[in-house]
């Protein structure tokens, strides 16, 4: 058994000589579902990343003379209240998610989650106990509630600490780009979202750990850092990208919650949960339905399109 060696209760089918990405990329191709959501994902945060370049006008940008416009040839999705054009605070909006989104899935994500994870399943004993019992502290807890507490109790502090590394350092802008925003909301995310992929990894890993390619390393000297690195971790890529499409979604969705409560990204940073906020209520809804209706659909597409892509990926790399 060699260190490709998978899950023995999944099987992949494919050509002779193809690898198992090019096999689930194939399968992935045949899924009409998924290709649509696919280039939905990427055209939405596409724009988000080159905002800059693609966005009509800046998020910031005010006209108070024609506030609570509809669509225009001016502005193809109408104005807010303060005139601001609708369609390129979506797009910006777009990029809060992405930066928000990237974070979170890097930081609690890849490198919390599945780094606690492999620890836990390969050393065991104590390591293990503490590991997952720190998960289960963080599970047991109501996310969302914590989540708010967090943030309204920090944000203060958090900003200070940005506006004081401004002035005593070389760096510029941090806190008109929002960053002090972003590092709050992704930090306290990062906090719950890596229980379910550690224990996901930490399933496979006790599994995999009595195999013979992992006895053969120990018995040639390897360390545990080596046999984790080059063995253990091929061996879950496949989980690890399921983990993090199946989380992809949630840490939108909780962003957005997160800004619409007013303890998520705050102004002057654009943000789909500030303009859902202002777009509610049924008096606004009927006089300026646009103001909900914008970022309400482009919600529901980025959402709609990371379950339906998770759900098809899941099927690419379990198919038999």
């Amino acid at each position: 058994m060699t260190a490709a060696t998978f899950d023995q209760d999944v099987h992949y089918e494919s050509a002779e000589g193809e690898g198992e990405w090019r096999a689930v990329w194939r399968r992935l191709r045949r899924k009409k579902l998924a290709m649509i959501s696919l280039v939905l994902i990427v055209v939405i945060y596409g724009a988000g990343l080159f905002a800059p370049l693609v966005a009509p006008y800046s998020y910031t940008r005010q006209n108070l003379d024609r506030g609570l416009e509809g669509p225009s040839a001016d502005h193809w999705l109408g104005t807010d209240r303060l005139g601001r054009d609708m369609l390129s605070r979506t797009i910006y909006s777009a990029r809060t998610t992405l930066i928000v989104t990237t974070a979170v899935v890097l930081s609690g994500s890849l490198i919390i989650g599945n780094g606690l994870g492999l620890l836990a399943g390969y050393r065991g004993g104590w390591v293990d106990g503490a590991i997952m019992r720190l998960g289960d502290i963080f599970s047991s807890l109501p996310a969302l509630v914590m989540l708010i507490l967090i943030n309204a109790s920090l944000g203060d502090r958090v900003d200070s600490w940005v506006r004081w590394i401004e002035a005593n350092t070389f760096v510029d802008g941090l806190v008109a780009s929002g960053f002090s925003s972003y590092l709050l909301v992704f930090g306290a995310l990062s906090l719950f979202f890596w229980v379910g992929s550690a224990r996901i990894i930490r399933a496979q890993v006790l599994q995999l750990r009595e195999n013979d390619f992992v006895l053969a390393a120990e018995s040639l000297g390897a360390t545990s850092g080596r046999v984790i690195r080059s063995h253990l971790l091929p061996n879950v890529s496949f989980l690890i990208i399921l983990s993090v499409s199946a989380t992809l979604g949630g840490i939108a969705g909780s962003e957005i919650v997160l800004t619409w409560f007013g303890v998520g990204v705050q102004p002057p940073a654009a943000s789909f949960g500030a303009m859902l906020f202002e777009g509610s209520g049924a008096r606004t809804f009927q006089s300026h339905p646009h103001l909900l209706l914008v970022p309400g659909a482009v919600v529901t597409v980025l959402l709609f399109a990371f379950n339906l892509l998770g759900d098809a990926l899941n099927d690419a790399i379990r198919a038999r």
